[in-house]
């Protein structure tokens, strides 16, 4: 299975708690950018180093992001619901996030990662 393909159901509950809590600093630290538009311009402008779409992310946005991040070399992964990651950031629903710095994005891989293996 594909870091694309996997599903946050199989995530042990320890990770989901880290990776949101990491997504809370990051966005805290000024380190992240949410909506589709700024997450398409960060992917576009090189700043993003991780794209997250949430799994309940329209098609439509999947591929947007799975076909931009393809063409521009940027890492994307899937997880959990825009619910979840609306929350994470203290905001409303959220479908993507960019990760801008290499340090949070490096964490968030290796966390997301190792959903795969579980």
């Amino acid at each position: 299975m594909t870091a694309w393909q996997s599903s946050w159901w199989g995530i042990t509950m320890g990770n989901e708690k880290k990776i949101l809590s990491l997504l809370g600093l990051a966005r805290r630290a000024g380190k992240l950018q949410s909506g589709e538009f700024s997450v398409e311009n960060a992917v576009r402008d090189g700043s993003a180093q991780l794209v997250i779409v949430a799994l309940d992310a329209s098609k439509n946005t999947e591929k947007l992001f799975l076909d931009k991040c393809s063409y521009y070399h940027v890492p994307v992964r899937r997880f959990g619901t825009k619910d979840m990651l609306g929350a994470a950031l203290g905001k409303q629903l959220r479908a993507s996030i960019a990760v801008n710095d290499k340090g949070f994005a490096t964490s968030l891989q290796k966390l997301l990662d190792e959903q795969e293996v579980e």
